[in-house]
């Protein structure tokens, strides 16, 4: 006999193999419908203790025979599927520990039952353990018909199926299980026991035992039919799970009782927590509830989407995204560009410590942004918003953050994760913090090292990467810290740290960086000195709440900076940009190029300068830029590399070695990119020359395909440079715009360029 191995394609490698579904009700009928679809060419076999069902099986062409005799039926299966109500999994197991006896090696036995502990225990019983060829699964998927008339070719599809394998599994069992499920469009997931009979019975067993008890209880009212009648389509969408196979429920909140009930006792202290709230009129504890909750589903929809947590506020493109770029068009009118992201940031970290109600507006909505949000979200903080760009933050003090339920997920941003990094670093309880595939890869060392210094217990991965596992209840001490590099988030990190430690901390940088930090502490009430290239903070003190005006990010504005720098014709103003003079290093250079470039209406707003930068059309020229302006442009480089290639002469950058360790080996990237439009450059360890064309009657370059490597700015850069090309540019892996500049295609063209987005979706 032949066994039964299904490749991930789903295609059967051979016309000899036998499946038998024992239970053929909607998950067995739906599993017979899956693999049909997917071409599954062997033998299907079905028991059921009900001969209509059979037939019915049989006539929907899902099952090929079938019967009621489950001795009649092992004879020849090379793989059985158990799918009966959990109370019956016993019974059918001890049958066929009688009928597989004298049956070949290779049949493999799996299940789909919901509660893995007890489906465990019963083949122990039965086996006196679980046997190597037994591969225990779940799918997770369902409906409320039963029955075989109901089974959905689809209902498998982009689902996730848990396997729990016990330690001694046979491999090749385990692999034809998940090649089986992986016939039916699953994911397969694998999961120790316990660790799933926790997870379903929150996420599944509670939310059917409380749809349960809600129509019970509605429905023993003497006026249910009026209550019912006008029932909204809340209670429609939260009680349809209600309808439910009531056997099968019962069996399963019987088989995991304790998971169950402990679910449960979590629910009603999360209840009686509301009650309270309700009854006090605590407004501000009913917000952090609902609003936590309104985002936790949000998010809970991107993860079930597979989209990005940001797609929820502005509906950014998802998948794999592509930008083709026709060459030529215009860089014309005024703009206002999104709020800052450094800013941002630090607006929701400051306004969470504060005591009292913080108002933001000008919030840039960019995930990263919304995932430092969310962070707060998760130890307690009440957040309203974001409502275009609005925010408002209930504070709970320096001393008032709790301890989050799991890692706190920061996505791409590396900002958000080193100046966490110090501020966790003071809490009293354990945490743990993680990002998206990119941010995995960046240096953390250079935050960890000097708060271990402070006295933080940090753990980091290979290499000082992420994540970033931080001990609680530490005490922290103040340090002299001399920074080795110049970076504004090491320093952040150590100031934000230095609020929780005792005596004074001192951050002395090798070169003005970005002073938000500063700013913003002073502010909310904080005092921090500076004096020469030293600030320092004494620990122990308090922030008080007040409105924060973010401007708009200046980051953001250099692409249109340089879109107006590089086209004949070109004017364009920016509006309420902000001008901090650690930040103005993109300004300074395209002036030293020879960019035409104005400041109007001065202002400060917060603490925070701002302008309207007006830039038009003027020749540039290539120049030597100065060392003292690289950390005050650091993350305006892939823009500006696009001045130098459309600037009469050489542009020579050095060092910049800080652009190889961002969301992307910058240095490197634009330089391939620009390899692929024809422009001449030679790259350095610290930082590229480029050899540049300003002649403005014809066009700078060609055009062609560059690989963004999913760095937003990389993206950006190569759009803008369509202005000057002589053929389409396509930029590949452009999703992570959204992370800081979520209407970038908007505003470009609406400045006259013509950008198409092509593969939103995987």
């Amino acid at each position: 006999m032949t066994a039964a191995v299904l490749p991930v394609n789903g295609m059967p490698s051979c016309h000899e193999q036998r499946l038998l579904i024992v239970g053929l009700g909607l998950i067995g009928g739906s599993l017979a419908a899956a693999l049909r679809a997917s071409g599954f060419k062997g033998v299907i076999t079905a028991c059921d203790p009900s001969e209509d069902e059979i037939a019915r099986g049989i006539d929907m062409g899902l099952i090929d025979t079938g019967g009621v005799a489950l001795a009649d039926q092992v004879a020849g299966a090379s793989m059985i599927v158990i799918a009966v109500p959990v109370l019956a999994m016993e019974s059918v197991m001890a049958s066929l520990a009688d009928l597989l006896t004298h049956a070949a090696s290779n049949v493999v036995l799996t299940d789909v039952g919901s509660t893995k502990a007890t489906i465990r225990d019963c083949a122990a019983r039965v086996f006196g353990r679980v046997p190597p060829n037994m591969v225990l699964g779940h799918p997770i998927a369902g409906s409320e018909k039963s029955g075989v008339a109901a089974a959905n070719p689809a209902l498998y599809v982009h689902h996730n199926v848990i396997l729990t394998p016990e330690p001694d599994v046979d491999p090749d069992a385990l692999m034809r299980v998940r090649a089986l499920w992986q016939a039916c469009g699953a994911c397969v997931l694998e999961m120790d026991v316990e660790r799933h009979d926790q997870v379903l019975a929150r996420t599944s067993h509670l939310p059917h035992l409380l749809a349960f008890s809600l129509v019970d209880t509605l429905a023993r009212q003497d006026e249910r039919l009026e209550i019912f009648r006008y029932a909204a389509g809340g209670f429609r969408d939260f009680t349809r799970i209600a309808g439910s196979d009531p056997v099968m429920w019962r069996d399963i909140f019987t088989a995991n009782r304790e998971a169950v009930l402990t679910s449960l006792d979590d629910f009603e202290a999360g209840l009686a927590r509301l009650r309270q709230a309700i009854e006090q009129g605590d407004s501000d504890a009913l917000i952090a509830t609902f609003d936590r909750a309104s985002h936790a589903r949000h998010y809970f929809d991107t993860l079930l989407n597979k989209t990005s947590y940001q797609a929820e506020y502005n509906m950014q493109p998802q998948g794999k995204v592509t930008y083709r770029v026709r060459p030529g068009g215009q860089a014309q009118g005024r703009l206002r560009v999104p709020g800052d992201k450094s800013m941002s940031h630090r607006s929701i970290m400051l306004g969470a410590l504060a005591e009292g109600v913080t108002e933001v507006k000008g919030f840039l909505e960019g995930e990263d942004s919304l995932a430092t949000l969310q962070a707060f979200r998760e130890m307690g903080v009440a957040i309203e918003g974001p409502h275009q760009g609005r925010v408002t933050i209930h504070g709970v003090g320096i001393k008032g953050l709790k301890a989050p339920a799991g890692p706190i997920y920061v996505g791409n941003s590396g900002t958000a994760m080193r100046l966490f990094a110090g501020l966790l670093a003071g809490q009293a309880f354990d945490s743990e913090l993680t990002g998206d595939e990119s941010l995995t890869k960046r240096p953390m060392a250079r935050v960890a090292d000097p708060l271990r210094l402070m006295g933080a217990s940090i753990e980091t991965a290979e290499g000082g990467r992420p994540p970033l596992k931080i001990k609680g209840g530490t005490a922290l001490k103040g340090i002299f810290y001399d920074m080795p590099m110049a970076s504004a988030q090491v320093k952040s990190c150590l100031l934000l740290a230095g609020l929780y430690a005792e005596g004074e901390t001192r951050v002395r940088e090798p070169a003005p960086t970005r002073d938000h930090t500063e700013r913003m502490l002073n502010g909310f009430g904080y005092s921090v000195s500076r004096e020469g290239d030293t600030c320092w903070l004494q620990g122990g003190g308090t922030l008080s709440a007040g409105p924060i005006d973010v401007p708009s990010d200046i980051s953001s504005a250099t692409f249109f900076m340089v879109a107006a720098a590089i086209t004949p014709g070109a004017d364009i103003t920016l509006e309420h940009v902000g001008i901090n003079p650690t930040r103005v290093g993109v300004i300074n250079i395209l002036t030293l190029m020879g960019a035409n470039l104005e400041l109007l209406n001065q202002a400060e707003v917060g603490g925070e300068p701002v302008a309207d930068i007006r830039i038009r059309y003027a020749p540039l020229k290539g120049i030597d830029i100065p060392v003292d302006q690289v950390p005050l442009a650091i993350d305006e480089f892939p823009a500006l590399f696009i001045a130098a290639a459309n600037a009469q002469g050489t542009t020579r950058l050095r060092g910049a070695e800080e652009l190889r360790v961002k969301e992307s080996d910058r240095i490197q990237a634009m330089a391939d990119g620009l390899a692929i439009l024809g422009v001449e450059h030679t790259v350095v360890e610290d930082g590229i020359d480029i050899l540049g064309n300003a002649d403005a009657q014809v066009p700078s370059y060609g055009g062609g395909r560059i690989d963004s490597l999913g760095d937003h700015r990389i993206a950006m850069a190569f759009t803008i440079a369509s202005l000057r090309a002589s053929d389409d540019i396509i930029i590949d892996d452009c999703a992570n715009v959204a992370t800081s500049f979520p209407s970038f295609v908007e505003l470009a063209n609406k400045i006259g360029m013509r950008v198409n987005v092509e593969g939103q979706h995987d």
